[in-house]
């Protein structure tokens, strides 16, 4: 089948790192079928209309194209659904559409199907349309969402509570979850026990996942004599958190890193023993099913739709992100002299998230609509 992905968020030069759950996604499904991606984003920067960025990204052929930015956001909407209809002329004509997240940007899936009677599918992941949260998110933002998800095919959110919440806000259609996905060949464990219990957090470091309240906790920790480490970074501001260490003078134990490559963030997670998520809001976060992969124990606060893949022996939820609970949590783990069964979480995590078993859940969705 040939498979055309379209998404209102993939990674970019001006963006390196957002939507790159997208990207794995398409990646995993194109193991078994033929995949294009398309994508475009503005660029206040550029002096042309239109740059073409046409290239092969891990076997996939990939085109993303940058139109001029402007402050008028309905010119920006028309330059960009002709962005969409120019590169969809360079690429081969689709069985299926895999759409990306119900913004406006995905009226151009819409526009395909009628048309060129081309179906589409739509994987949610916005944290915006979480039920919890749709009382705080606009009314053209939940009118659009419902406008796109009701001419879907089907709709895949990656959690359940996400499901719900597209159910809630109105659309009608047949709805599966499929989670996000982990490349378990990057992501193993590595066997060898640590001398000292290491924590990690990996994020973009936006208020919301809490960098600052789990450093915090574990300054206190260290100050009252426990033996523990803490590595923690990533695509943000870290000149915080550095100050923070360098005061405190921590800097042996704590480890403050910038931004990190895939075999980077790998090579983080497999050598430490718990990942921390902290955050206030998520869904289904790809950093907890690769620290699942790496064989290590998770604490996160239970939010969205992070319970539904979370074996209550593979770590720690905390009900709200608040440092005694986070605090207690990490007691609680320090204290443990049971040795973590990295084989069984890892093999939890390829059963779950890996490559074939994604790429096998939508390929069956994509042959019951086409059949």
């Amino acid at each position: 089948m040939k498979i055309l992905f379209l998404s209102s968020w993939f990674p970019n030069k001006l963006e390196p790192t957002n939507g790159n759950f997208v990207q794995r996604h398409a990646e995993a499904v194109a193991t078994l079928q033929d995949v294009e991606i398309l994508h475009t984003i503005g660029d206040f920067d550029q002096k042309e209309t239109y740059i073409f960025d046409d290239k092969v990204i891990n076997g996939i052929r990939t085109l993303i194209i940058y139109y001029k930015n402007s402050k008028n956001p309905i010119q920006n909407f028309v330059r960009r659904m002709k962005a969409y209809k120019m590169g969809f002329a360079k690429l081969q004509k689709p069985d299926l559409v895999h759409a990306n997240v119900l913004h406006n940007n995905m009226l151009f899936a819409v526009y395909l199907k009628s048309k060129y009677g081309i179906p589409f599918v739509v994987t949610e992941h916005w944290t915006a349309l979480r039920k919890i949260n749709q009382h705080q998110t606009s009314s053209a933002i939940k009118f659009i969402a419902n406008y796109i998800g009701n001419r879907a095919s089907a709709l895949l959110p990656v959690s359940n509570d996400l499901k719900v919440s597209l159910e809630n806000l109105g659309i009608k259609k047949p709805m599966k979850v499929i989670p996000n996905v982990v490349d378990t060949q990057l992501f193993e464990p590595n066997h060898s026990q640590s001398e000292v219990f290491t924590f990690v957090h990996i994020s973009n470091l936006i208020p919301r996942k809490n960098a600052d309240k789990i450093l915090n906790v574990a300054i206190k920790l260290l100050k009252e004599g426990y033996q523990l480490k803490l590595k923690i970074g990533g695509d943000g501001e870290t000149k915080t958190l550095r100050e923070i260490v360098k005061k405190e003078g921590f800097e042996n134990q704590i480890e403050v890193f910038d931004t990190l490559t895939s075999p980077e963030v790998s090579e983080k997670l497999k050598t430490s023993d718990c990942f921390i998520l902290f955050s206030n809001d998520e869904n289904q976060p790809c950093v907890i099913a690769e620290s699942f992969a790496s064989g290590i124990k998770v604490i996160s606060t239970n939010v969205g739709g992070i319970s539904e893949f979370f074996p209550s022996d593979f770590g720690i939820l905390v009900d709200e992100p608040n440092e005694i609970l986070l605090e207690n949590a990490m007691r609680k783990l320090l204290n443990e002299k049971e040795i973590t069964n990295k084989t069984e979480i890892a093999d939890y995590a390829e059963k779950t998230f890996s490559k074939k078993a994604i790429a096998e859940q939508f390929t069956a969705v994509y042959e019951k609509i086409l059949n």
